[in-house]
């Protein structure tokens, strides 16, 4: 059965919630992420933060918080476990008032080890999905971001 409209009968409408259909997906990619990065000990967002910690860094925090499209409370959340384990640092920033976040190098050698987990996850990933449909999703991804992210400037106050 198709799902294109044709001359003859009414337009296809999207059925269901978009936001609980991407939470489904975020979830189940992410366990596979989990599940690998997790041998490394780290969860799939403690990777990604050390990750751009390891490339930035150092770097201050709203910067960083910029970098990923996260609240500063979020960040400061998660860096906290990631100091107490003695991956990540505050060091003193260019005034009294600022803090540089870097990487220590007990952090840049657990990236590493995670790093290789990842790229493990990633081809679980794209073999359970397929190349070309991971390569159609990323394309989707991007493109919807591009027109949300367009849609939220027209929404700014002036």
């Amino acid at each position: 059965m198709s799902t294109v409209a044709t001359a003859s009968s009414a337009p296809v409408k999207p059925q269901g919630c978009t936001n609980l259909k991407l939470r489904q997906l975020v979830r189940a990619v992410g366990a596979f992420y989990d599940a690998e990065v997790g041998k490394a000990g780290l969860k799939i967002t403690q990777y990604s933060l050390l990750s751009y910690i390891t490339k930035l860094g150092p770097i201050r925090a709203v910067e960083l918080a910029q970098q990923m499209h996260m609240s500063a409370s979020t960040l400061s959340r998660n860096l906290r476990p990631l100091i107490d384990a003695g991956w990540v640092e505050q060091a003193e920033g260019p005034d009294a008032r600022s803090w540089l976040i870097q990487a220590t190098p007990d952090g840049q050698a657990k990236r590493a080890e995670a790093q290789r987990r990842w790229r493990a996850a990633q081809e679980a990933v794209n073999q359970r999905l397929g190349a070309e449909r991971v390569i159609a999703l990323h394309a989707l991804i991007d493109e919807s971001l591009a027109l949300l992210d367009g849609a939220e400037a027209s929404h700014e106050e002036p």
